[in-house]
């Protein structure tokens, strides 16, 4: 649409033509009034209730009580979360449930360069969360669209996101580093992405001892210009019944040091499933130990 301005306007009225305006086109106009954003601070988990009103939120430095999760739930479009310091979880219980979840509509989240720390190491057992002792399966879950940016984490007991976005979510400039589990650290995938509609991850970093990313259903997912150190590559599935993934983008990435560079998963006698519009294009595969590219179609 052109744009036009208006350097000046001048409008000449005798005071006889302004008495005779009718009172209604006299009055002054009100304008409309923009609430105000609504504060609100984070100091520890027990604050993290009724957050419906708040329209800014502020997650204080903390250490979340063993057995307790962060839910920063029930936002409304437009709420914005930073962290103004680390996120610890404390141990000394074992427990199945997630560490810190966002969720609700339309939220931009910067974590500011501060750490969010699982604190793994009391739950690594070489099992993962196939068996061995209770640990919580995720330490990050993202049920939101919006943005997610600028946050490291560490040390997670099992997976480290889930992502189930309803709407656009771009993750990006996120650090995952899981190396102090090298030797006992299992199933500690990087992000499981299900049920997710126009999702971009990008410009990650993602050190861990399996998938760097593993979509599992969802449509138009990207995955841009990533680095995965370490895992078991970058994946698509595994696909169970009812699963459809369809429109995947994995582009510009480095995988570096895993057992595979680009694998498809799949069941062979699953039903409603399917893995189609999968585009590959100029990732690079260093060190890998089993295969660079791979699709297994009974996982």
């Amino acid at each position: 649409m052109p744009s036009f301005t208006f350097k000046s306007l001048l409008v000449f009225a005798s005071l006889a033509s302004l008495a005779s305006l009718p009172a209604a086109l006299a009055s002054p106009v009100t304008p409309d009034i923009v609430p105000r954003a609504t504060s609100c601070t984070i100091k520890t988990y027990t604050d993290a209730t009724n957050l419906s009103s708040c329209t800014s939120i502020t997650i204080a430095a903390q250490t979340v009580p063993a057995g307790q999760s962060l839910n920063v739930t029930g936002l409304k479009d437009g709420t914005t979360v930073t962290l103004s310091g680390d996120i610890s979880f404390g141990t000394g219980v074992h427990w199945t449930g997630t560490l810190f979840t966002l969720s609700g509509g339309k939220i931009s989240f910067n974590g500011n360069g501060h750490t969010i720390n699982g604190n793994g190491a009391y739950y690594w057992d070489g099992q993962g969360t196939n068996g061995g002792v209770d640990k919580p399966k995720y330490t990050v879950a993202l049920k939101h669209s919006g943005t997610f940016t600028n946050v490291k984490v560490i040390n997670v007991p099992g997976h480290a996101f889930s992502v189930q976005n309803p709407a656009a979510l771009t993750v990006s400039s996120v650090t995952y580093d899981n190396s102090a589990g090298k030797s006992l650290g299992h199933n500690t995938d990087g992000f499981d992405v299900s049920h997710s509609t126009d999702l971009t991850i990008t410009g990650c970093t993602v050190i861990n001892q399996d998938d760097c990313v593993a979509i599992n259903s969802g449509t138009n997912v990207k995955f841009l210009n990533n680095s995965c150190t370490g895992g078991h590559g970058i994946s698509i599935g595994s696909i169970k019944t009812g699963n459809v993934v369809n429109g995947v983008t994995i582009s510009g990435n480095k995988v570096i040091n895993n057992s595979n560079g680009l694998r498809i998963k799949t069941y062979a006698d699953n039903n409603n499933a399917s893995v189609s519009n999968v585009i590959y294009k100029d990732n690079t595969v260093t060190g890998a130990t089993d295969y660079g590219v791979i699709i297994v179609q009974d996982y």
